[in-house]
């Protein structure tokens, strides 16, 4: 397994490579800025697939899932701070052609991800501006962020770290201002498995969407000052954070709305606040702009993710050795970044927010598997 982290190109001057300057702060917010898009939209398709509590009783096992997951991650991330993350992880452990199928798994993961998030920033500016299409604004948060990456791993993680703390503070006036007209009969209105344990079981891809892609902070630990260090810290103290943001967002949209109406939409925190406290009110516009910073902060972090994993893998040699080329000044892997991009706005001109999601999850799921 290749483990370094410099990395020539024939046709760049000097010794380019991706260069440490992460902390575990920087770590935390990348793995609950991977993250935290998933309280802001894509989970309430769960509510169409199995009504609250059906999505409550499939978040219990996937929330266990994560735990003990993340728990053995952040050890194997430790051990071996390769920007390859889990395509390194399975190299080591059970050879090359193993290290190929995950890291092709990470890839689907984090390169479909990406299409469906930008679509709810699409939903979200429509929401607000409705004479901007929902696919135009999209496409246009897509390529922007893609940017932003390319500026560099220190900007990329300053402007990851903002936009998630925003974010976060976006969640918290949700929880306060919904928790006095939290109504546990809304929760648990008959009938409380609408479509029984079948709709459990079809609301496991959107209860995973409150953790999807918190894996991808490994991806980011050749780039830690001190991996062994700094990775345990950052990792578990984002998976708590998220474990507090899943089951406060999902039971108080529960109790504040009618769960038929957030369970179609990409922007449920702004409808279910809307039924409160009307859809004009200045408490509810708080929510979907600050709710804005959650998807991009997202976006964001999973573009840095999908670039690592490409430039790892073309570093090991299972892609294209021009996807390992690293900008000599900005130490960005450029290829990595805007071809797997290219593929993701194409994705976003069919949006189709729910196939692309149930897309990621499979990838995630055939990760997790190996």
């Amino acid at each position: 397994m290749t483990t370094e982290t410099k990395h020539v190109t024939p046709g760049t001057d000097g010794d380019p490579h991706l260069s440490r300057v992460l902390k575990p702060i920087h770590l935390w917010a990348l793995a609950v800025g991977l993250v935290i898009s998933g309280n802001y939209f894509g989970w309430s398709y769960g509510f169409g697939a199995g009504g609250p509590m059906g999505l409550a009783l499939a978040l219990i096992p996937v929330t266990i899932f994560y735990v003990t997951f993340i728990l053995s991650y952040s050890e194997l991330a430790t051990a071996i701070p390769h920007a390859g993350g889990p395509s390194a992880y399975a190299r080591r452990a059970m050879g090359p052609f193993w290290g190929y199928i995950n890291g092709i798994s990470c890839l689907i993961e984090f390169v479909f991800a990406p299409p469906a998030i930008a679509l709810a920033v699409g939903g979200y500016i429509h929401f607000m501006i409705p004479p901007v299409p929902t696919v135009t604004a999209a496409v246009a948060a897509f390529l922007f962020f893609i940017f932003i990456n390319y500026l560099g791993m220190k900007t990329s993680a300053m402007v990851e770290l903002v936009f998630t703390v925003i974010a976060l503070a976006g969640l918290a006036i949700y929880w306060v201002a919904a928790a006095p007209h939290f109504s546990l009969a809304r929760v648990t209105a008959a009938p409380l498995l609408p479509f029984g344990l079948k709709g459990v079981m079809a609301a496991v891809p959107f209860a995973i969407w409150f953790y999807l892609a918190i894996e991808g902070g490994a991806m980011a630990a050749e780039e830690m000052v001190d991996p062994q260090k700094d990775i345990p810290k950052g990792f578990l103290s984002g998976m708590g954070t998220l474990m507090v943001m899943g089951f406060l967002t999902l039971f108080l949209t529960a109790g504040i709305a009618d769960y038929h109406l957030v369970s179609a939409v990409d922007f449920p925190l702004p409808i279910a606040l809307a039924q409160v406290f009307g859809e004009n009110s200045t408490i509810v516009m708080l929510v979907n702009i600050i709710g804005l910073f959650g998807l991009v902060a997202s976006l964001h972090g999973i573009i840095v993710g999908y670039s690592r994993q490409t430039y790892a893998m073309a570093r090991t040699g299972y892609l294209p050795k021009f996807l390992a080329y690293v900008d000599p000044k900005r130490h960005t892997p450029v290829w990595a970044l805007l071809v797997p991009g290219l593929v993701g706005l194409g994705v976003v001109l069919t949006g189709q927010t729910a196939i692309v999601i149930t897309i990621a999850v499979i990838g995630s799921v055939a990760l997790y598997m190996l």
